[in-house]
């Protein structure tokens, strides 16, 4: 099958060569730098799919410009899918398939690390130390140990940040509308999000972007939380209102805040803009806070989810070439 693959860089090129290598019929990838969207549609002529990743845009109008040019297939490397009108796919006749589970556990373990890197000022002490300044002030942290972390969302990744944390002595707490079953007998407590807002040390976000977590963490919710209170979201940039964070860092109210995600990321993330001026004047207001730490969605870039991406994303073109049907496709059930 020959497939567009658009939003490439190097990295994406190895796994996926490779696990296209492994397949008993390889495919003709087609690999562009650009991002999908209206205007490099065009790219994708004489493709039967194009394979996306979480910055490109399939509204409605790009779904039915690939329908003309006879695509068939929507194979997404990542396991979220906000960025696709799965509606218009669905008239389209075009299959939406996703990689729902790669490796949560990096995911996990770079929420540790923003959480680490904040508590104990990593990030500030590493510029210190290399201009000389060995003092400690300003750099006080706490034990995460008996701390109490509020963990929004239960799924694969938030249930092995749960474990993870539960080593390190913290008292952790949940809120899910489906609770996971896999965490029964961990000592997880699952409480209303309200009661874990108000009495968590640090709260992370592990849930899916929809129309009911679509600034889930805003003015209203951040004003329930404990002063001082650190929160992390390697979600999706969208769970919270970015501008009531920044109130809320100048009130203090919020006292560390990490982000692998952000609202308008697609303008920004997975390219070198070092030498150009920042244009989002929101995003360059974030990174004048010292308490702030931001990566630029990195939290699943490890050699083992690269490489779960690349095999389970060939596997559902290759699934669907065979019988029409990818192993892991996503319907307009799941907008319910």
């Amino acid at each position: 099958m020959d497939i567009a693959v658009f939003s490439t860089r190097s990295y994406d090129r190895t796994f996926l060569e490779a696990a296209n290598a492994k397949a008993g019929n390889p495919h003709d990838l087609r690999f562009f730098e650009a991002s999908l969207t209206l205007p490099t549609v065009p790219l994708a002529a004489g493709a039967a799919a194009v394979c996306c990743f979480v910055n490109d845009r399939l509204d409605g109008q790009v779904i039915e410009a690939l329908s003309r040019l006879g695509v068939r297939l929507v194979a997404l490397r990542s396991a979220g899918f906000n960025n696709v009108d799965l509606k218009a796919a669905e008239n389209a006749g075009i299959c939406v398939a996703r990689v729902p589970a790669y490796s949560p556990e990096a995911i996990a373990e770079h929420t540790l690390a923003l959480i680490l890197c904040l508590n104990r000022k990593i990030h500030r002490a590493y510029v210190r130390v290399r201009e000389g300044n060995f003092a400690l002030d300003g750099l006080l942290g706490f034990n995460l140990a008996s701390r109490t972390i509020g963990i929004i969302g239960t799924g694969k990744i938030g249930c092995a940040l749960a474990k993870i944390l539960s080593g390190f002595g913290c008292k952790v707490m949940a809120y899910d509308p489906f609770p996971n079953p896999l965490l029964a007998g961990t000592g997880l407590e699952y409480i209303p999000l309200g009661d874990l807002l108000a009495t968590s040390d640090i709260v992370s976000l592990h849930c899916p972007l929809t129309p009911e977590t679509h600034h889930m963490v805003d003015k209203a919710a951040i004003a329930r939380m404990r002063d001082g209170v650190m929160l992390i979201n390697t979600s999706r940039g969208g769970v919270v209102d970015t501008r009531a964070l920044i109130e809320a860092l100048k009130a203090g109210k919020i006292g560390a805040l990490g982000l692998d995600v952000y609202e308008e990321e697609g303008d920004l993330f997975f390219r070198d803009l070092s030498g150009q001026m920042l244009q989002d004047d929101v995003f360059a207001r974030l990174l004048t806070f010292p308490n702030v730490l931001i990566t630029g969605h990195q939290g699943f870039f490890t050699q083992e989810a690269l490489e779960a991406i690349a095999d389970v994303t060939i596997e559902n073109v290759t699934n669907f070439e065979a019988c029409g049907r990818a192993l892991h496709p996503i319907g307009t059930e799941r907008l319910a």
